[in-house]
């Protein structure tokens, strides 16, 4: 735009404005270790932010400050990085600013924003904004923000104090920053389809294949980027499966090109490609006849062809058309050409709606309430001796910036994020597999110690119950996990029946077993006694507003924990038969997440946005306008 002035009567002189800026901050069940690995992200939406100001500094001498606001993204690593600048408003101590900053709302990052305000001398109010160099401008102040504590307030309006750290020990007021956030409307429009395929190729020996499609979009540079997926159905060359909802925002738009590959599901994990549909295609639409116009008596007829680009939009149009697009299958040379296989893929429903986003629901009053539950059981070690995973280092004690044990780790990290959803912030917290003190052994024992009431303050507050635990409490057995999942269940239950506007999520923290000198397994007593009946209180909360959180500490087998998590393909099934309505557990081996670059939150609670929607939308609750 170069430079954009409002006049007067808009209520503020501006120029240098830039427009917009722009930071990348129900039933799909398959394989989501498959998904990571292929870049599979979660949930996000697009929020629009605006800005305004009360009472700023004024630092000219003959008229009014020239405020100009600049954001910033500030990393794991503290590092600040420029993601936005506003136009500069002329003469003004209480501004308005007309440029948003667009971000990309990741629920299970913790998205720290720095704003700094900067009076513009008047000698540069020519020079585009971008050009501007900021040391050479005066600092009216600074405020940062979780981008989670704007979305999470009804009106998504939050008041920020700007200071000015001149001396460290007494910052300066200087005003106040209003940042509005909303959420663009691309984020909400949703496609609905039905797929299935025909005359699929077997990939196994001795039984049909158990296929399951994938569907990426493509980038730029022509990489795949996964954003969805269906069921995996069993022993079926034709299958039809369940409806798909498709964010358009998670493609970028109707017309941005997608790939769709049908893959032969493997419990291993390395699913056998069947075939995948081109990223574009030719269909037959008619014969067309025409003369020679040379010699009117002659004529000629062919077939006529129509490309449709394989995305949402041509998917519509396949719908449409009720004709089906042929798989193919990369021939083994290099130079060779794909093999078109017999198989087609079709669409016999599309549908396109605005639907009420995980956004509208925290904007119309719903909560998320966290629980944690930590395991005690003896496979832990000593906690106090270094080796144990309870171990707290006394030199650091409280000071979980430095060293920080397994535990801990994981209740600040998922803690961190999803505080900002609880309004109180009256944490349950529970431990299990000890005995207390002069008490039998417990399965699901008040972390404070107090008989009578199971919630702590804040975050601060589970770490320290869990600190005065370790040693208040004796370390015993078995691992039993039905206990607190039925405890967690019990809460939620009742507060869907008193119409709460709530939605629980349980963070389980547990050890398998403990590794001595020479590799030898010192106890076995973290393996999962009660397996089935955990089983079946996992079917019975999967009608509840609940989430349940496993992360594995220890260098230990998970096995039976990745049974729990129905992203292998599997929904859970109880002693009597019934099917877990809806996937709700999520499990992940913290020594994964050491030894890779994705975080713990952000494997953990990727799905919880799709967890909480696929509740609401099954029981057809509504966000409050």
């Amino acid at each position: 735009m170069g430079n954009c002035c409002s006049d007067e009567a808009g209520g503020r002189s501006a120029f240098g404005g830039t427009g917009a800026s722009t930071a990348g901050g129900g039933a799909n069940d398959a394989v989501d270790e498959f998904l990571r690995y292929r870049g599979f992200q979660g949930l996000f939406s697009q929020i629009e932010l605006s800005f305004s100001a009360t009472n700023l500094r004024d630092r000219d001498m003959i008229s009014k400050s020239d405020p100009m606001v600049v954001g910033y993204t500030k990393g794991r690593d503290g590092a600040l990085t420029e993601a936005f600048r506003s136009e500069v408003v002329l003469n003004s101590l209480n501004p308005s600013w007309i440029s948003k900053y667009t971000v990309t709302f990741q629920f299970e990052v913790v998205q720290t924003l720095v704003f700094r305000v900067y009076d513009i001398d008047s000698q540069f109010h020519n020079v585009d904004v971008k050009m501007l160099k900021l040391e050479e401008q005066q600092f009216l102040g600074e405020a940062s923000v979780i981008l989670s504590q704007i979305v999470a307030k009804p009106d998504r309006i939050l008041t920020l104090n700007l200071v000015q750290i001149e001396d460290p020990g007494h910052p300066r007021s200087s005003g106040q920053l209003i940042v509005h956030a909303e959420e663009c409307i691309s984020s909400k429009t949703t496609t609905e389809m039905t797929l299935r395929c025909s005359d699929l190729e077997s990939k196994d020996m001795f039984s049909k294949s158990d296929p399951f499609l994938l569907i990426s979009r493509v980038t730029e540079g022509s990489m795949p980027i996964a954003v969805c997926k269906t069921e995996v159905l069993k022993n079926d060359h034709n299958p039809i499966w369940k409806p798909i909802s498709l964010n358009i925002q998670q493609v970028g738009s109707k017309d941005s090109p997608l790939l769709i590959q049908c893959f032969d599901f493997n419990s291993s994990g390395k699913h056998d490609l069947i075939g995948q549909v081109e990223l574009s295609h030719s269909l037959p639409f008619g014969i067309c006849i025409c003369s020679n116009f040379m010699n009117v008596d002659s004529t000629y007829s062919f077939v006529c062809y129509r490309q449709i680009q394989i995305s949402l939009a041509g998917l519509e149009k396949l719908c449409s058309s009720q004709e089906g697009l042929h798989l193919s299958l990369a021939a083994a040379g290099h130079n060779q050409s794909a093999k078109v296989l017999k198989s087609q893929l079709c669409v016999d429903k599309f549908s396109e709606s605005t639907q009420h986003t995980f956004l509208d629901y925290l904007r119309g009053g719903y909560e998320l309430n966290f629980m944690v539950a930590v395991d005690f059981t003896a496979s832990n070690g000593n906690p106090r001796l270094p080796d144990s995973l309870h171990y707290i280092d006394p030199s650091h004690n409280m000071d979980l910036s430095s060293r920080p044990n397994a535990y801990q780790r994981a209740i600040l990290e998922v803690g961190d994020v999803l505080q900002f959803y609880d309004s109180d912030k009256r944490f349950p917290a529970w431990g299990f597999g000890a005995r207390p003190i002069d008490g039998p052994v417990s399965h699901c024992f008040n972390l404070n110690g107090s008989n009578y009431n199971h919630e702590v303050e804040g975050i601060h507050g589970i770490l320290m119950a869990y600190s005065s635990a370790l040693y208040n409490v004796s370390f015993a057995g078995p691992t039993l996990f039905g206990p607190v999942i039925t405890k967690a269940a019990s809460i939620a239950s009742k507060s869907l029946e008193n119409g709460g506007r709530k939605y629980y999520v349980l963070l389980i923290i547990t050890v398998r077993s403990k590794l001595v000198p020479g590799g030898l397994i010192m106890q076995l007593d973290g393996v999962i006694t009660d397996l089935q009946e955990t089983k079946d209180a996992i079917v019975q909360a999967s009608d509840l507003p609940l989430s349940i959180l496993i992360v594995g500490v220890g260098g230990a087998d998970y096995k039976e924990m990745e049974i729990l998590d129905g992203d292998r393909g599997e929904r859970l099934e109880s002693t009597t038969g019934r099917v877990a309505t809806r996937d709700i557990v999520q499990f992940v081996p913290l020594r994964d997440v050491q030894n890779g670059g994705i975080s713990v939150v952000q494997q953990l609670l990727a799905e919880l946005p799709t967890q909480f929607l696929s509740h609401v939308r099954a029981r057809k609750l509504q966000p409050h306008s």
